[in-house]
């Protein structure tokens, strides 16, 4: 049986579960970019995300016995969700294993979808951490391993998306653009699209962190990432799957990478102008429409939102890295004249009307000329950094820019 009949099969499958998620026109981001942009709004199936497309189809496709047996998964959260969804709606026990770094408000939702039906072990700082910790789990308790992407019945799954895409829209489609973790959910689509709508473009979206079939098409081999960066924590895998690379490298048009600070960007601009709460990973395919403006004019275009998981409480962090993003926040050392009104003097001959200190940290030596500060500046235009370091110099403020120096920005403001 060949991939896309898996596809047509998994989408009986998962009829009683899944929802058939809207594909929506969006008017804000068409006028931007001049095209008819659509949202496949896949944050509203039940677990907030598509990865119950591909859990539910692959636990389904179990025999009796291994279903008896209970299953294992290793998931940053939305896989977890959608493997604990389906073993409570199955009646089978599941052994979820996840990183510790992942957000409360997953392992809490994981927890919600499961009830009894789910226990959660909390192993490794990354994915892959977890994933060896579940793969040595299964091992010595033979029970079988729900795959998160590299898994034909998975991918299948996932795939479903693509076919309600183009159920929904009978015009041709130019482009769609799909967030890739592992790659399971852009090897579904792509496979559905190569078959039934071979001139529409698939564009897979990475973060710059963790962009590990990027790399791994560049160098035509799977290849593991050194490091990654687990703040797109839907999407940070160190190594995409075997079978997923396969397939996406001879089925994707582009695999593009899209910086966090662009996702964080996103993400604000959506809850601000939509009023829609997206995760990092799910921003990823609209934060990529810049990087293709030029060529999206007049185009019809899809997004896939894959998920909306956020925790709150990241919201501070999130409003950070989009205006260090954006240029508009600066953090430096500054040596101030250990004299009375060098701070008065700083306040109103260096700072712009605009301007709003955001962060300050200073401790006042003695027996020394002058005493640094960590400072943090908030601008109202990225062009009003230039005018800032202007003034500095002119007023003769020592200082050192902490932006640029990572290891140093980290310890001081991280």
């Amino acid at each position: 049986m060949n991939l896309l009949t898996k596809v047509y099969q998994a989408q009986q499958n998962i009829a009683r579960v899944v929802v058939q998620t809207p594909l929506i026109k969006n008017l804000n981001l068409s006028a931007l970019y001049q095209a008819d942009i659509y949202l496949k709004r896949e944050d509203l199936q039940p677990v907030r995300s598509y990865k119950l497309r591909g859990a539910y189809n692959k636990i389904t496709t179990l025999t009796p016995d291994q279903k008896s047996g209970g299953v294992v998964c290793a998931s940053a959260g939305n896989h977890a969700q959608g493997v604990a969804f389906a073993c409570q709606q199955l009646d089978i026990h599941a052994t979820i294993f996840m990183p510790i770094t992942t957000p409360k408000q997953k392992i809490n939702q994981v927890r919600l979808f499961g009830k009894d039906k789910v226990e959660i072990v909390l192993k490794g700082d990354t994915f892959d951490a977890c994933f060896a910790e579940a793969s040595q789990y299964c091992k010595e308790h033979q029970a079988v391993f729900i795959h998160p992407f590299d898994d034909e019945e998975v991918i299948a799954g996932q795939g479903t998306v693509a076919l309600e895409i183009l159920q929904a829209v009978k015009e041709p489609i130019d482009y769609v653009f799909v967030p890739i973790g592992g790659g399971g959910l852009a090897s579904g689509v792509s496979t559905v699209f190569k078959h039934l709508s071979p001139y529409t473009k698939i564009i897979g979206v990475e973060p710059v962190g963790a962009a590990s079939m990027h790399k791994s098409i560049q160098a035509n081999e799977n290849t593991a990432l050194d490091t990654v960066d687990t703040f797109v924590d839907g999407a940070a895998v160190k190594r995409v799957g075997d079978l997923t690379f396969a397939i996406c490298k001879e089925n994707l048009h582009e695999v593009i990478t899209v910086a966090e600070g662009k996702v964080c960007t996103t993400i604000l601009k959506l809850y601000n102008e939509e009023a829609l709460v997206v995760e990092p990973a799910g921003a990823l395919s609209i934060a990529a429409l810049d990087l293709y403006k030029d060529k999206l004019v007049g185009k019809k275009v899809v997004c896939v939102v894959s998920g909306s998981n956020n925790d709150i409480t990241r919201t501070e962090e999130i409003k950070e890295r989009s205006l260090l993003y954006e240029g508009l926040k600066h953090y430096f050392i500054i040596n101030f004249p250990q004299r009375p009104g060098a701070l008065k003097e700083f306040l109103n001959e260096v700072l712009g009307e605009c301007d709003d200190i955001t962060y300050f940290q200073f401790s006042k030596k003695n027996n020394r000329e002058r005493g640094p500060a960590v400072v943090g500046i908030e601008l109202a235009d990225r062009l009003d950094y230039d005018l800032l370091v202007e003034k500095l110099e002119k007023r003769k403020f020592s200082y050192q820019y902490l932006n640029d120096n990572e290891a140093l920005f980290t310890h001081l403001v991280g």
